[in-house]
């Protein structure tokens, strides 16, 4: 069993997707710690529903990023957190987590990356007139959504979506492609999509 730190800056239904995954086996993970930004993320609510510990910040109480780090860091390290799961987790990552969790921090995106990459991928696939965007899972590097893929689910948009019904659209789906992407690679089952 794999022990995990769940990063979120919002709602947490995707920790929560995760959380329940974790408790009905389809992910061989502990979730130890929650990881968040913002003091009034309805994600640290869920965790605190949950039993999960919460490691809430505010950034702008620290001098830089990487000071806010390296506390994360220690919390993680109290916690014996072996990977990070992103969430909704609406900051960068720094070089103190990226070398301390190299190829252990995993991110989720609404999109087919690299489309759409950043803030408001939704809005954006929409603005493009897209046919077709998706979830992308992959790894994090310092760029904006930039590190390896591992896996990728189309979603098609039609003529009928809006922007919160395709939101949704996207939701449902992450909720169960995550978790199953994040138990393929504590399986180490997953293969990183080439280029």
């Amino acid at each position: 069993m794999k022990k995990a730190a769940v990063f979120a800056s919002g709602n947490g239904s995707n920790f929560q997707a995760i959380v329940d995954a974790a408790k009905s086996g389809g992910l061989a993970a502990d979730i130890s710690l929650l990881v968040s930004d913002r003091e009034k993320a309805y994600a640290a609510e869920r965790a605190k529903a949950e039993g999960i510990p919460a490691f809430v910040f505010h950034p702008k109480q620290y001098e830089t990023k990487a000071a806010f780090e390296r506390e994360i860091l220690s919390a993680l390290k109290a916690k014996g957190v072996e990977w990070i799961f992103l969430a909704g987790y609406m900051r960068l990552i720094g070089p103190t987590l990226l070398e301390a969790y190299e190829q252990r921090i995993v991110n989720l995106h609404p999109s087919l990356l690299p489309a759409f990459p950043g803030k408001d991928a939704v809005k954006q696939a929409m603005d493009a007139g897209a046919t077709e965007t998706g979830i992308s899972v992959h790894f994090v590097d310092a760029g904006m959504d930039t590190g390896p893929i591992i896996a990728q689910k189309p979603i098609s948009i039609e003529k009928s979506d809006t922007l919160d019904s395709l939101t949704e659209k996207i939701h449902r789906a992450e909720h169960s492609f995550y978790p199953y992407v994040l138990q393929k690679i504590i399986e180490e089952k997953a293969k990183v999509v080439p280029k």
